[in-house]
């Protein structure tokens, strides 16, 4: 007689959530997948199983499913504690890779609370500036600014952005006052590839070119460095861009705000969502920035 075949871990992951959440939009957010995909694992599993482990429309368990349940914690529990041949018993090992401002200014401020939360979490964090080709290639989880058109990876998107033209407090009293678009015109405006101004422009009417003279940055913490010195004006993401206008080194120009076109994702590759860890701090970001 064959023996019983075990029901996959991701539908496990998603019973255990689904019953713990009693919903199915906070399961799929938790485990950053669609609610159809929490569904779908429900159904297969009920179907493998035989039994229904669901009672009602409130996500309430039957008398089988409350017994599952049990099983299933308690069985997850034991995988979690078993080490890896490398690793300390009862630890997990996560490398994330992220883009620098993105670590400096959302990240590093609430990484404490992560720390805190999941001690048995072993975080490295390895800088990645895709402009420039310098990616972690054995990253299990990848922080990008972009379009959101990944190929052959998975991804979510985990914070929106509006932008603003920002400089320091002396450069804003020697050019302004700025009450007009127009009063940006023959200013030096600071450029990156990643904040283009044409999208500020086109928000305000203006049918000026994508400037291509003066300082070029690649990286938006070094462009908020180089406006704080005085360099000129930097189109900026308002929540990068917190800690320099929370210490006085960078002022708002104008009170209007635009939202960017691009947003910060985080994508990984296919498979990475069934290790524990992995969709703990997806779970974790999302709600820590969002």
């Amino acid at each position: 007689m064959a023996a019983p075949r075990i029901p996959p871990i991701q539908c496990l992951l998603t019973f255990e959530a689904l019953a713990r959440l009693r919903s199915v939009t906070q399961a799929a957010d938790e485990l950053c997948v669609t609610p159809s995909a929490v569904s779908h694992r429900i159904r297969q599993l009920e179907e493998q199983l035989g039994v229904k482990l669901f009672g009602r429309a409130d996500f309430s368990l039957t008398t089988e499913g409350s017994e599952y349940l049990a099983q299933v914690r308690e069985g997850l529990a034991a995988l979690q504690r078993f080490p890896s041949r490398n690793a300390t018993p009862g630890r997990r090992k996560l490398r994330l890779a992220v883009t620098p401002t993105f670590a400096r200014s959302i990240l590093m401020p609430r990484l404490k609370h992560f720390a805190e939360a999941y001690p048995e979490i072993d975080l490295t964090l390895q800088v990645s500036i895709p402009l420039l080709d310098v990616v972690a290639e054995d990253a299990d989880l990848t922080i990008r600014y972009g379009t959101g058109r990944y190929q052959d990876v998975e991804f979510t998107c985990i914070l929106k952005d509006e932008v603003t033209p920002l400089a320091s407090p002396a450069f804003a009293r020697a050019h302004g006052p700025f009450e007009r678009p127009e009063d940006l015109e023959g200013l030096p405006l600071l450029r990156s590839p990643l904040e283009p101004w044409r999208t500020w422009f086109a928000a305000h009417g203006l049918d000026w070119p994508e400037p291509t003279d003066g300082s070029q940055f690649n990286d938006i913490g070094l462009m908020c460095d180089g406006a704080a010195a005085g360099m000129g004006v930097a189109l900026v993401r308002l929540k990068l861009g917190a800690p320099w206008l929370e210490n006085g080194t960078l002022v708002r120009l104008y009170p209007r705000t635009v939202p960017s076109p691009h947003a910060h994702y985080l994508y990984w590759r296919a498979g990475a969502m069934e290790r524990w860890e992995c969709a703990t701090f997806a779970a974790w970001l999302k709600q820590a920035v969002g």
